[in-house]
């Protein structure tokens, strides 16, 4: 029995289920979930992330953590941790431009945190022994200043969904109509207040998002260091429905084929900032472009085109797709949890 016939006879027998008990149940389910057995990324899968569009990406925040690190003080071991790697490519693009500087790498320990067998074992094989793994950020062992990346990690998180009707504030939960196919209903009123809104009007609340936000504001408050965020959201709280699920690079129905798609909403950036603040930490936001434009990435593209002309539209092109706003360079967003005394670098005078 596949996920969308089980999930139905669960909810026909138990009753509907909250949008983030379903996301959680598509992504994760150890039989059928996504990211359980068929994570599908790249040109030829379902999905493309930045650093499989350019090197550059990871090879500029590598710079940051080379940065962020001799901010510090250049400890004599710090822990570099991302959380959600993927197939690896951002790690190790990353750990190719931090060999600029060979003490880093002397000091720094590797830990890969991911709840995917299927994709821890695409990071054995590029790696082998030579990081850590975890299933999450609390298994990491602290004591240590920790540098922290995540990529496009927040909008997996489930989220909760939340319509304002005639009358107030109802959940949107998925339930099974009369021909016992999935479908989206309404239950009763939120267990949280939400502002006044227009009839129609979504509002989308992740726990998850914001847990995390608290775990990594503790870590840093606790062992110093500083953490990156990037991923595609908001900047500023707002409603609408941000919920969508990608086959083939398309979009399909959310409902249409559980297990089978990715499944994401918006992060939620303003919450998982204030989480880490609760924390102690602070916290600073630019769009994608302006991080990656402080950290170089024009000069990086010269330096490739020079290097390697007969790939100057190919560079030029990828350029664009990582900073232009009508592509990631605003709807993406880089955000830093650090300890109140230290702002990493490029995010110096960057608002919270």
């Amino acid at each position: 029995m596949n996920l969308r016939d089980r999930l139905a006879a669960e909810i026909a027998a138990e009753g509907p289920i909250t949008v983030a008990q379903y996301m959680a149940r598509c992504l994760l389910d150890p039989h059928d979930g996504y990211y359980a057995i068929r994570p599908a990324l790249g040109e030829g899968g379902d999905f493309i992330t930045a650093p499989l569009i350019s090197q550059m990406f990871g090879e500029l925040i590598g710079v940051w953590c080379v940065a962020a690190w001799q901010a510090m003080g250049a400890p004599a071991k710090v822990r570099l941790v991302e959380i959600g790697p993927g197939c690896g490519t951002l790690m190790s693009d990353l750990l190719r431009a931090a060999r600029l500087d060979p003490r880093f790498l002397e000091a720094v320990e590797v830990w890969l945190v991911d709840v995917s067998e299927y994709l821890k074992a695409l990071q054995r094989e590029r790696f082998g022994q030579t990081v850590n793994w975890a299933d999450r950020l609390g298994d990491v062992p602290g004591g240590v200043p920790t540098l922290i990346v995540a990529n496009e990690l927040l909008d997996c998180l489930p989220a909760r969904q939340f319509i304002r009707t005639a009358a107030g504030w109802a959940e949107q939960v998925v339930a099974t109509d009369e021909t016992g196919a999935l479908a989206f209903a309404r239950a009763g009123a939120p267990p949280l207040p939400f502002p006044d809104a227009p009839e129609g009007a979504v509002w989308e609340h992740s726990p998850a998002q914001a847990a995390l936000g608290s775990d990594i504001g503790r870590r840093i408050v606790d062992d110093g260091g500083a953490a990156l965020l990037i991923d595609y959201g908001r900047d500023a709280p707002g409603f609408g429905d941000t919920l969508q699920a990608l086959r083939r690079h398309r979009k399909e129905h959310p409902l249409e084929s559980p297990g089978r798609a990715d499944l994401t909403v918006h992060a939620d950036f303003p919450a998982v900032l204030a989480a880490a603040a609760a924390e102690g930490a602070a916290g600073a936001l630019l769009t994608q472009a302006e991080f990656l434009a402080r950290l170089g990435i024009g000069e990086r593209a010269e330096a490739l085109i020079r290097a390697q002309p007969e790939r100057a539209a190919l560079i030029g092109r990828q350029l664009h797709r990582l900073v232009a706003a009508d592509e990631m360079g605003t709807l993406f967003k880089a955000i830093c949890i650090h300890p109140p005394d230290f702002a990493p670098p490029a995010f110096e005078g960057a608002a919270a």
